[in-house]
Formats: structure tokens, C-alpha cells, sequence
């Protein structure tokens, strides 16, 4: 998945008392109604669309656009926008002075006051637990960033060499994919453990800034590039930036996906026994599963990434399953209680028609993943997806997932996933 400190924003810790100060004030009037907020007889729509900033910490503004619409059943759904992506948010439910967000997704919420057709509020989790993340929109700009006017000073499309580094000092590779029409910049970052999504920004004289949301975290890049194309850049986030730096090169590659995971010495199969949200334990030595081919997939539901994954591989199996191929997903979770654990993964299952088994794994931690999964020699993704041929043997790991934002990457994995598949089906 992409780096955690953008899929944990939300709960975070020592923003700064400013911030503290404002998102207590957000939580107070939305819990005590502000009726006068909106003038009697007046009337507030929603539809639309809008212009959201999230205030991370002081004199820090992260953006997003979203757009409310009537769905299909009538209902008032919201969607974000980012670098052409429409990415479902989820419902609204509007009283006469707040407007509220299920984000279902991720199991977060926006909170709004409406005052003079305009929101405040915050992000927060369902359960009210963690921070939250104070948040205001308007509706009606267009645009993400507010422009200066400064034309670019080059063209920054192409990909990149990217260096990631931690505050320890800690160096990770990864791949920028940049793309820019004018002064409009769209954007992804491919680690081994998966894509950072559709980011979308602008180009303004040697500077450029990029964002995304869809519900999780806000993500937040800003930079600088010499004349030829050198980057220096920085993730601000509420818990702690990261610098990186970057080189153009067409030929910009991570290491292989497929050779990061794999069976530890002495191991000649992967099996497991978790249960379901029945509480039934699923097994690979399950009638259902044998001298079948069989793909198994590490994930949560609260990862980018493996929503991405999900996406792929529910639509897949319909139009597989009867070639004599099942799909397991192990789910690792943010709690493990029966009731939340039914709730998120019913609602992944009925949002993306997922028809094979889910099973629960544990607690969302890569150590409790390594700890579960003895065979494997490491864990580093979600998703990290395990093909099994007929005979109950690991033909293949592939470790992260690289999505539709990162266009011929994604496209080669879906290719080498078919091929791979139609081999194993075919023996």
C-alpha cells in the first residue's frame, strides 16, 4: 500500500494547538446545533460541486474537489475528484444546519456546519475515537490550488528515479509518473508496497504541489526542480514530513514484485485455517479448494491499494470462477470484535460485488500478518497476492499492487496476472 503516514492522517497527534483549538471548536458546534447558523426560510443544497481544504497544521492547506449528486436509488451521494478519478465518497445525510458524509470505505465520516452556503467541520472516524481533522469547503471553484499566474518553467512529464527519506535517515527507492498539460500536473509514486493514486496539483515557475483524497488521508507533495528536471521535494503530513528527491529517467524500475515474498526453506505449500464473518474457518484443505487453482489475497478494507485490488479481482472471478479458479481474500483489520469486522467487510462485499470467500486474519500490523502466516519469508504489502496451482503449491508472490494511476504498470500486471492464471489453469 502507499506510505502509511498519508492512510493514518486522521489519526494523529500534535498538530499544533491552533489547529486543536479550531477542530474542538468544529466538534462543539456540531454537537450542540447551531440552528442560527442558517437563516430561517433560507435553503441549502448541497449539489454541486465543491472546493474542500483540509488544515493539518498551521499555515498548512491541503486540497480536494468533490461533487454531490443524485445517485442511481435517489439518494444524495458525494464523490471526490482527483486527476480524472471519481471515486465514490458515500451518502449524505443533511439536517437543517449540518451536512454529514458516511465514508464507508474507510469507516470515517465528514462533519459539516452549514453557515452561508458554506462547510465546516472535521474528519473523523465513525466510532468518534482519534483525532480529527479540521476541514472546510465551498462550492462552485473549480479549481484545487489557487494559482499565481506564474507559467511553468519546464515540462515535468515523464518518469523519474524518486528518493524517499525518512526522518531516521532511512532511504527508500521508489518510481514517479508525472504527466502535465499547461500548468496542471497529475501524478503517482510506485513503491514496492503499492502506488500513492491519482494525485493531481499544479506547475507554477520552478515549483510544483500535488494532493488527493478519497477518504482515508489526505496526501500532500509540494517541490522544486532544477532546468533539467531535477526534484527536490517534501510530504507534509500531520504526523512528520519526509523529503525525496528525484531524477528523470525513462527507464525508471522497482524491483521485481514477484521475487520479495516468497515460502520460507522447508516450506512446500501455504496454508492457513481463519474464519469468516460467521465465524466458520476456511482452509485451503477445504473440499471447495481442492485441485483448484487458487488466489489468495492479503488486504484490509481500509487500504487505498487493496480497494484498488478489489476493484480488479471481484469483476475477474465472476467472469472466472467457472474455469475452476477460486479467490480467498485474508483480511487484516483496525479492530477484530465480530460486530466491526462484519460491518466493514459487508460493506466492501456489497459495494464491489465480491463473491468469493473473506476471511479475518487479525489485527492490521505486518508483524501480526508475519506472525500468522509462518510460511512466508516476510510480509511487506497490502495487497499481496499468492498464486496456487492445482496440486496446493505456490507458483507465485507478487508483493503490492500497482493501480489504474499508474497507467502501463498497472496494465503489465494485469497482463502478467492473466498469463499467469491461464497457465496454471491450463496444467
Amino acid at each position: 500500500m502507499r506510505k502509511p503516514i498519508f492512510l493514518l492522517l486522521l489519526i494523529c497527534a500534535g498538530a499544533g494547538a491552533s489547529r486543536a483549538q479550531t477542530v474542538n471548536e468544529y466538534e462543539a458546534e456540531l454537537a450542540q446545533g447551531q440552528a442560527a447558523a442558517t437563516p430561517k426560510g433560507a435553503t441549502f443544497s448541497a449539489l454541486g460541486s465543491w472546493r474542500g481544504v483540509f488544515h493539518t497544521s498551521p499555515g498548512v492547506e491541503v486540497p480536494f474537489n468533490f461533487e454531490v449528486r443524485t445517485g442511481r436509488d435517489g439518494a444524495t451521494e458525494l464523490f471526490f475528484r482527483n486527476a480524472g478519478e471519481s471515486f465514490e465518497g458515500g451518502r449524505i445525510r443533511q439536517t437543517a444546519d449540518s451536512l454529514f458524509v458516511s465514508l464507508d470505505q474507510f469507516d470515517n465520516e465528514l462533519a459539516f456546519r452549514i453557515k452561508d452556503g458554506a462547510l465546516s467541520g472535521v474528519l473523523r472516524r465513525q466510532d468518534k475515537t482519534g483525532q480529527p481533522l479540521a476541514v472546510t469547503a465551498e462550492k462552485g471553484p473549480g479549481y484545487r490550488f489557487k494559482e499565481t499566474g506564474t507559467p511553468p518553467a519546464r515540462d515535468l512529464s515523464g518518469t523519474y528515479d524518486i528518493t524517499f527519506t525518512s526522518a531516521n535517515g532511512k532511504e527508500e527507492r521508489s518510481v514517479g509518473i508525472f504527466r502535465q498539460q499547461g500548468a496542471r500536473l497529475t501524478a503517482t509514486f510506485l513503491h514496492i508496497t503499492g502506488d500513492s493514486r491519482y494525485l493531481e496539483g499544479v506547475v507554477e515557475g520552478d515549483s510544483f504541489r500535488l494532493s488527493s483524497f478519497i477518504g482515508s488521508g489526505p496526501s500532500f507533495y509540494t517541490g522544486s526542480f532544477t532546468p533539467d528536471g531535477r526534484l527536490t521535494g517534501e510530504i507534509i503530513g500531520v504526523r512528520g514530513n519526509q523529503n525525496f528527491t528525484g531524477v528523470p529517467n525513462a527507464q525508471a524500475a522497482l524491483p521485481d514484485p514477484y521475487k520479495l515474498t516468497y515460502l520460507r526453506e522447508g516450506f512446500t505449500s501455504f496454508d492457513f485455517s481463519f474464519p469468516d464473518i460467521d465465524g466458520n474457518k476456511v482452509s485451503l484443505q477445504d473440499a471447495k479448494y481442492r485441485d483448484k487453482v487458487v488466489i489468495v489475497t492479503i488486504e484490509g478494507t481500509w487500504c487505498p491499494n487493496c480497494v484498488d485490488e478489489t476493484t480488479f479481482l471481484a469483476p475477474w472471478y465472476i467472469a472466472n470462477r467457472s474455469r475452476g479458479i477460486e479467490v480467498i481474500s485474508i483480511q487484516y483489520e483496525r479492530q477484530t470484535d465480530s460486530a466491526f469486522v462484519r460491518k466493514v467487510l459487508t460493506r466492501m462485499r456489497d459495494r464491489y460485488d465480491i463473491r468469493y470467500d473473506q476471511v479475518v486474519g487479525g489485527i492490521a500490523d505486518k508483524q501480526v500478518v508475519a506472525a500468522s502466516l509462518p510460511s512466508l519469508n516476510t510480509f511487506l504489502a497490502f495487497p499481496t497476492t499468492i498464486f496456487i496451482d492445482r496440486k496446493g503449491r505456490v507458483a507465485k508472490i507478487h508483493t503490492g499492487f500497482s493501480g489504474p494511476a499508474t497507467g502501463k504498470y498497472y496494465q503489465d500486471f494485469i497482463k502478467e496476472f492473466n498469463e499467469e492464471v491461464d497457465a496454471l489453469a491450463n496444467k
